[in-house]
């Protein structure tokens, strides 16, 4: 199975909303990272059976949080370019394809 690569923001978005989480319930910042984690292996399982958001960029939806993990796929690894929030600034992850 391939690697998962987060890119640098995705990670730091992740740790921010789990920390947001986690100060609204206790275990409520545990739970998130659990969603997101099956997220990652739902990515890695069936890494097409997502919705395409932007040429080679796929979202793969969180259960329980309105969040989404938008990645590609590489020959090497899967890359997750944003944990994005599904209700605030839809587009600000592009960027960083540019940036890579």
């Amino acid at each position: 199975m391939k690697p998962v690569q987060f890119h640098p923001e995705a990670r730091a978005e992740l740790r921010a909303a789990a920390r947001y989480y986690e100060s609204q319930q206790k275990g409520l910042g545990r739970r998130f990272l659990a969603a997101v984690r099956d997220g990652v292996n739902r990515v890695q399982s069936f890494p097409l059976a997502h919705r395409t958001v932007e040429e080679d960029v796929r979202q793969c939806r969180t259960w329980r949080f309105p969040f989404g993990l938008l990645y590609r796929v590489t020959p090497e690894r899967f890359e997750i370019i944003a944990v994005m929030h599904l209700h605030r600034e839809p587009g600000y992850w592009k960027r960083r394809l540019r940036a890579d």
